[in-house]
Parts: C-alpha cells; sequence; structure tokens
C-alpha cells in the first residue's frame, strides 16, 4: 500500500514538474484556442469559411467512428511506409559510408533524387497499384527514405581521426571499434534523419490519399472541404497532427533511450 502510495507521488510530482517547465506552451495553446473562438463572433467570419474551435470538437464528436476509421487508416500507412524506410536505408547509409564505389555511384543518385518532389510520384503509383494500401506506403517510404538515408551516410562518415587511432591502438577490431565507438558517435546524427522524417511521413500519406483513395484522413479532408464542411476538414487534420504528434514522440523516447549522453537530449531535460 505505500509502495502504491509512493508510486502516486512520484507520478504527481513528475506531471507538476512537467507542468512547470511547459507552462508557457500550455498557456499560448489555451489563448490560441480562445482567440479562435473568440474572434469569429468578433471579426463576424462566416462560418462556411471558418468555425470555431466549440463547433469543430462538437461536429467531431459526432461522426467519431469515421474518424477514427479513416485514423488507422493513415496511421497504418504512416507506421509501415516509416519503419520500412528506417529498415532499408540504415543498412544502406552503412554500406554507402564504407564503399567507394557505392559513393561515387549511388550517393549522387540518392542527392538528385531527393531534389526531386516525391509527390510527384503518387499518380505514377497509384495508376500502376490502384487506391489499395501498397501505393500510399511507397509513397511515405519516399519521403521518409532519402533525409534517413542521407543522414546515415553522414553519420557514419563523421567519426573523427583522433577516435579511429584511438580505438586502433587499444587493439580493437572492426566489429568492437564499430559497436562500441562508431556506432555511438553516428547515432546522433542518424536521429536528425529520424525526426525529419517523421515529420514528413505524415504529409506523405495525407497527400497520398488526397491524389487518389476513398478512404484516409486525406481523403477525409478532402471530401469534406468538397462538401464546405470545414468543421470536419480541421477535425482530420486535427487527428492527422495528433497521429505525427505520436510518431515524433516515439522517436525522441528512442533517442532519450539510446543516447541520454547526447548533449540535445541533455538539454531538452534540463
Amino acid at each position: 500500500m505505500a509502495m502504491a502510495s509512493s508510486d502516486g507521488k512520484g507520478a504527481m510530482t513528475h506531471l507538476i514538474g512537467w507542468v512547470a517547465q511547459s507552462w508557457m506552451f500550455i498557456a499560448f495553446f489555451i489563448g490560441f484556442f480562445l482567440f479562435w473562438e473568440f474572434s469569429i463572433g468578433f471579426f463576424n467570419v462566416p462560418l462556411y469559411i471558418l468555425t470555431p474551435p466549440s463547433m469543430i470538437v462538437t461536429k467531431a464528436w459526432a461522426d467519431l467512428p469515421r474518424l477514427f476509421a479513416y485514423t488507422y487508416v493513415t496511421g497504418l500507412e504512416t507506421i509501415l511506409g516509416y519503419m520500412v524506410a528506417i529498415v532499408i536505408a540504415l543498412p544502406l547509409g552503412l554500406a554507402i559510408a564504407f564503399s567507394s564505389i557505392l559513393r561515387r555511384t549511388i550517393y549522387p543518385f540518392f542527392v538528385t533524387i531527393e531534389m526531386v518532389p516525391k509527390i510527384a510520384f503518387a499518380p505514377i503509383f497509384i495508376s500502376w497499384l490502384g487506391f489499395g494500401l501498397l501505393p500510399k506506403v511507397i509513397i511515405v517510404f519516399l519521403v521518409c527514405f532519402f533525409p534517413i538515408v542521407l543522414n546515415a551516410i553522414l553519420a557514419f562518415n563523421s567519426l573523427s581521426e583522433e577516435l579511429q587511432r584511438f580505438s586502433r591502438s587499444t587493439g580493437a577490431g572492426v566489429w568492437r571499434t564499430f559497436v562500441k565507438i562508431r556506432l555511438p558517435a553516428a547515432l546522433p546524427q542518424c536521429f536528425v534523419g529520424f525526426k525529419y522524417a517523421g515529420l514528413n511521413a505524415t504529409v506523405g500519406a495525407a497527400i497520398a490519399e488526397f491524389i487518389g483513395s476513398d478512404q484516409g484522413l486525406g481523403f477525409y479532408i478532402q471530401i469534406t472541404t468538397g462538401n464546405m464542411r470545414p468543421e470536419l476538414a480541421f477535425a482530420g487534420i486535427f487527428f492527422l497532427t495528433a497521429i505525427g504528434l505520436v510518431l515524433f514522440g516515439i522517436i525522441t523516447l528512442a533517442e532519450r533511450i539510446l543516447i541520454p549522453w547526447h548533449i540535445s537530449v541533455r538539454r531538452i531535460q534540463a
């Protein structure tokens, strides 16, 4: 019983500490939505152009089953595309970093493709593969793949010459040097790519659904906008934002677990 009480006090202390650190964001968030709510009536903004947050919540609550169903579809596309991108991009980035041939051939090709908007491929994939899950996952994969692989190449090439000499002087082999020195040194830059890709993953899924889909939040936003229902369109946008925030939160949590020693993590926790 005493242990449960102690756990409860610890959770409350953690919550109070988080509120104390985040009060400026919370105040801005509340102030923004209050301004939005009352400025519509004050400036006589037509409801078909912009609806107050209270109406968005009310209408979204009435359409919650469909919103949840479409959120699941978009979330599945986002997670699958993102995970496949990590699984393929990290080993490939490592291979390119250690191969002079790949650096001279595939690396310039990747840099060139990165300059092309990936959404331009969406109509092609949808015409080839239809309106199902696969073309959306491919678009999310393309959006996420290039930031991850390019940052991985940079990360695995960034080990200083001094550390390489130090590892050789200790008698460490190639594998031990990689696990103990090169991989930990590369992870901070890798997480830059993970975060950038995570920020864009839902964008890829939503725009692919805009172009060709019969379900998902992108499809929902497009249909509700066409029906002059901005309150439901905003509800879809909020749910889409929630998917992105959850994904980014998972990436940030993984970063704190894997590289708690890095200055970027220590600065956030301070």
